[in-house]
């Protein structure tokens, strides 16, 4: 018994900091990003800089982190959900840094609380999804909260909440299409990020290169070379592809509704520490307008725990068929990381014993369908 308590004592702690790490990385991005598109307003390059960091440094720290490796995916599958995902992962991307540059840090967060409302549209266009009514009426605290945000803001600009909202959708159209993805294919979640990264950044660097380069390299900070500029560049890139390391490293630790609540607490954070850092104008009546909104997240995902029971599943693989991989080891080139199904099963049927990084083995105590949580975040 005493054992039991130390080691559940032990795993509260390394959840909380976790979450605190995690809250501090992701205000700290904003921040960053703020400061950087306030200085340097090209959201498109600072898009450009997060693909690129997503892209390079992912391989190398997944290999290190022994991360299960995956094979190709079929031409037809790749075509039909992997490229509109990149594209759906770019323009949310852009967007997210448009109405970053635009309106302040606090505002954009609370506008991107509407992400259930389009999370229960989406799912119904697409799938024909009901809802139960008290998920419906749990949506009600985050339109007005979001709501009365927007009337009373006071640096309020239309093109910052028209691409708040785009992002919004396309980060939950992201969440929705990439949960088949990792069924129907069993690869890794982070494994299907870095591929979204690549495949975004090869879509984008032609557009980018003729909206954006001339004028980036016509700009002081770069003909000058500031320094601070390109720090913060960089920095803001490192931030954002740590940001969904350890969101995934929380995932991978809690159930799917403490995460929920984890990351409306997060938001919370951003918000706080934006306005403490920024210092942009706010009124009491904004304020509460940010509240109510997150409330409603905590009470739409408290709606939905309590009605899962009662709810059809929301993605069926497809029928009769799915995507297969033939497991690494029955290839000449042994890949001596990777061990068999995400049941813990070798090839052979015996249960193995963990001995991996509980955090970034696959599957690690998660819950079935929860991994879509992390990539978009």
């Amino acid at each position: 018994m005493l054992g039991g308590k130390r080691t559940g004592t032990r795993h509260v702690a390394v959840v909380l900091m976790m979450c605190l790490f995690w809250y501090v990385i992701s205000s700290s991005n904003n921040v960053i990003g703020k400061m950087v598109l306030n200085e340097f307003p090209f959201p498109m390059t600072v898009t450009l800089v997060q693909l690129c960091s997503i892209t390079l440094y992912s391989g190398p720290f997944f290999n290190l982190w022994r991360i299960r490796k995956y094979q190709e995916i079929p031409r037809s599958y790749y075509w039909r959900l992997i490229v509109p995902l990149a594209v759906g992962k770019l323009l949310a991307s852009v967007t997210s840094h448009i109405s970053l540059w635009k309106v302040p840090v606090s505002y954009a967060h609370t506008v991107k609380a509407t992400m259930p409302l389009f999370t229960v549209i989406l799912t119904r266009l697409f799938f024909g999804e009901k809802q139960p009514t008290l998920v419906y009426l749990s949506l009600l605290p985050i339109i007005t909260g979001v709501g009365i945000a927007t009337v009373t803001e006071i640096s309020f600009d239309m093109m910052g909440l028209i691409s708040a909202l785009i992002s919004t959708m396309g980060f939950s159209m992201q969440n929705i299409f990439s949960k088949k993805v990792l069924k129907d294919t069993n690869i890794h979640h982070l494994r299907l990020l870095h591929l979204l990264g690549k495949l975004s950044l090869f879509i984008f660097l032609p557009l980018w290169l003729y909206m954006d380069s001339f004028a980036v390299f016509r700009h002081t900070a770069i003909k000058n070379l500031d320094y601070r500029v390109i720090a913060l560049l960089f920095a803001d890139g490192v931030l954002n592809w740590l940001q969904n390391i350890i969101a995934f490293s929380v995932l991978s630790l809690v159930t799917p509704l403490t995460y929920a609540v984890a990351s409306a607490s997060k938001r919370i954070f951003v918000i706080a520490v934006s306005l403490l850092i920024l210092g942009n104008p706010v009124t009491w009546v904004n304020c509460v307008g940010m509240t109510l909104a997150i409330v409603g997240v905590l009470c739409y995902n408290r709606a939905k725990q309590i009605t899962k029971g009662r709810e059809p599943p929301t993605l069926p693989l497809s029928q009769p068929s799915h995507v297969k991989y033939a497991p690494l080891e029955q290839h000449h080139n042994r890949d001596p990381y990777y061990r068999g199904s995400v049941n813990g099963k070798l090839t052979n049927g015996v249960q193995q014993k963990s001995t991996g990084n509980s955090l970034l083995a696959n599957g690690s105590g998660m819950p079935s369908g929860t991994a879509t949580r992390l990539l978009f975040v």
